[in-house]
């Protein structure tokens, strides 16, 4: 069978092992799990999530034009970007961010957050078999191998699990399919970043997903009419309402550590893991939590099989990518 070639660029910094990588995905999806409770609730507060999304992508990259004043090596990364090499769509991940603010923006009235959490984490699944297939990401081309078909499966499958019982709206096709391509635009954006934190380091790969990103999602938020009526707003003052920004800095920041190591899928489904720990340890430590979730826990422990599962088998095929012995 004949595979797409995709130039790879050359790696500059160490690659974390797969254990240190997945734990480093894990913690993301746990802070991913804190930074959607904190952007819930602002949007619910000012009664427009799309306005939250558009204030977590300002603060980030805030965040971000502070850092690259104080940090010498992420504006030394940025340098060598004009002579890396990358193609003109490598620089396009961050776009995958304003696409999933757009399908939830649209689909979760519809859908529901069960409904368009198990569609979306569908989309992030295959897009992580396709492009890890493909090659986009920099550990280069992964075989769509029956545990990695299988692990991806199982993670659909914990989704599903840990939100059984829950609310489902209108289960309209067009409104899941939205959902589902905007999982994939998220597993397309973890590819893409980590190529260019392999030639510039992770942080230059934040700044670079910030710059596209930012601009899309006021976009899109500006299409939704978010800024309509903001001097009727009342601003809550709770600080942490407003932490996404750096939240979500960190997130991007070591997901990007993590995909060169292991791969877009096995990355995206120690994220959900993560998530759905963070999920139980909110709800079992926040003030009016409804206490540990039998469903979320099964869900939880289905996911880290699956992550287990989709490695059989893949870490000889990432080293031998590694040492230039694969996919010549």
């Amino acid at each position: 069978m004949s595979t797409v070639s995709v130039r790879r660029p050359p790696t500059q910094a160490a690659v974390l092992p797969a254990w240190a990588a997945l734990t480093v995905a894990g913690l993301g999806g746990l802070t991913a799990a804190v930074q959607s409770v904190a952007n819930a609730e602002l949007g619910e507060r000012v009664d427009n999530p799309a306005l939250a999304g558009v204030i977590n992508n300002v603060g980030g990259s805030l965040v971000l034009i502070a850092a690259l004043l104080v940090v010498p090596s992420i504006r030394a990364g940025l340098a060598v970007l004009p002579r890396a090499g990358l193609p003109w769509w490598a620089y396009l991940g961050g776009l995958g961010g304003a696409c999933i603010v757009l399908a939830a923006a649209y689909v979760v009235p519809v859908l529901g957050v069960a409904a368009f959490t198990i569609a979306q984490v569908t989309g992030n699944s295959v897009g992580g078999l396709a492009v890890d297939r493909v090659g986009l990401g920099p550990v280069g081309r992964l075989s769509l191998s029956g545990p990695r078909v299988a692990g991806a499966a199982l993670g659909v499958l914990a989704v599903a699990l840990a939100h059984a019982g829950q609310p489902i709206g209108d289960l309209a096709l067009g409104a899941v399919l939205f959902a589902v391509l905007g999982g994939a635009a998220v597993a397309l954006q973890a590819a893409l970043n980590g190529r260019i934190a392999a030639v510039a380091g992770a942080a230059a790969g934040t700044a670079v997903n910030f710059a596209v990103g930012t601009p899309a999602v006021i976009a899109v938020a500006a299409a939704l009419g978010a800024f309509a009526r903001l001097d009727a707003i009342r601003w809550p003052t709770d600080w942490y309402l407003y932490a996404g920004g750096l939240l979500g800095v960190a997130i991007v920041l070591v997901l990007q550590l993590a995909v060169r190591s292991v791969g877009v899928l096995r990355t995206g489904l120690a994220i959900v893991a993560g998530q759905l720990g963070g999920a139980l340890l909110l709800d079992a430590v926040l003030p009016g939590g409804p206490g540990v979730s039998v469903p979320v826990l099964a869900g939880a422990l289905l996911t880290f099989a699956a992550v287990v599962v989709s490695g059989r088998g893949g870490r000889s095929a990432i080293g031998a990518r590694r040492s230039g012995t694969l996919g010549r």
